[in-house]
């Protein structure tokens, strides 16, 4: 498995992450014995970056995968999160040192390797939403805190919201790491796209984040799976998923992907996933990709995509003009 590096923290993780996830639905909800071999499988593969949350299954995502690092004891890189409720606003410290220690013990570790913040910044920053100047006067210093304590090595954040609001907190620079939304929906982190275009324009956030010296980590590959081009959900996972960044709902996202079809067989491809994994990884900038797994062939599906490497110059102009097309229809599925 290819490595690249992680932004300024120096670190070299897989180019695929180890998602543990409620989309795919594995690590909160599967049988443990698919979880152990998921690992373990991740693990021969290469791949040395997991990612997980309390917000996954209430805990249960890392508590499993606590249970499966206490007894394989691999040499990884573990990222985790801080998802601050509205209720906590008023003193974010202790929240955040409330759920760095609840993590850590459902993990089983002494620290977190990358904790990010897990809210959505906006510039209202109602309910769960946090305004930038919240974000930079007291979540980032809370998180902060917990590297200077030694709970975690370095600090990041989920780059959902607003796009105004999230480059004001990137300019700043308190953060190390980015998780950013990039995938063949919604290409406008890592590339220009026209005014008229049918999803959140985030105005190149993806090269931003980069020439900050933020480390990349691209979540919603797979726009939440309607890039596989169906809308059937795995048991496992999340029975409804709102898009985030792209199409108005999942069912236009899913009906948008089936465009991509024709360029399956042309790029070497098994399917609609392979095709929409290799574009992620296709782009300079990326660090790192996710990919939600109900399964353990789902993953291996998706490390076997990263490893066949990027698509050709060609194939990428043949994306961008279907990308093109979806401004010209509106909500069409």
């Amino acid at each position: 498995m290819e490595t690249r590096k992680l932004g300024r923290t120096g670190l070299d993780v897989s180019l695929l992450t180890f998602g543990c996830g409620a989309v795919g639905g594995l690590m909160p909800k599967g049988a443990p014995a698919d979880q152990r071999e998921a690992v373990t499988r991740a693990l021969d593969l290469g791949i040395n970056f997991f990612d997980t949350a309390p917000l996954y299954g209430n805990g249960t995502s890392e508590t499993n995968l606590g249970r499966i690092l206490a007894e394989l004891k691999p040499d990884i890189v573990l990222g985790s999160k801080v998802r601050i409720a509205p209720e906590q606003k008023t003193d974010m410290q202790a929240a955040v040192a409330k759920s760095v220690e609840e993590s850590l013990r459902r993990l089983r570790r002494d620290h977190i390797d990358i904790l990010q913040l897990h809210n959505p910044v906006t510039e209202a920053g109602s309910d769960w939403d946090l305004t930038p100047d919240q974000v930079l006067e007291q979540a980032a210093p809370a998180l902060e805190r917990a590297r200077q304590e030694g709970k975690a090595r370095f600090i990041g954040m989920t780059a959902i919201g607003e796009t105004p609001a999230l480059q004001k907190v990137i300019d700043s620079g308190p953060f190390d790491t980015g998780q950013i939304v990039f995938n063949m929906l919604n290409p406008s982190a890592g590339e220009t796209v026209a005014p008229d275009y049918p999803a959140q324009d985030y105005e190149g956030l993806l090269s931003r984040s980069c020439g900050k010296g933020l480390g990349s980590i691209v979540i919603r590959s797979l726009a939440g799976g309607a890039l596989s081009g169906s809308e059937e959900r795995h048991p496992l996972g999340m029975p409804v998923v709102a898009p985030i960044g792209s199409g108005p709902d999942y069912g236009t996202d899913a009906g948008r992907a089936r465009r991509f079809s024709p360029l399956v067989e042309e790029a070497g491809c098994r399917d609609l996933v392979e095709l929409a994994i290799r574009y992620v990884a296709s782009h300079q900038d990326v660090s790192t990709l996710q990919v939600g797994i109900a399964t353990v062939d789902q993953f291996l599906g998706a490390a076997e995509a990263v490893n066949k490497g990027p698509l050709s110059a060609d194939l990428l102009e043949r994306i961008r003009e279907i990308q093109s097309s979806f401004a010209n229809d509106g909500a069409e599925s």
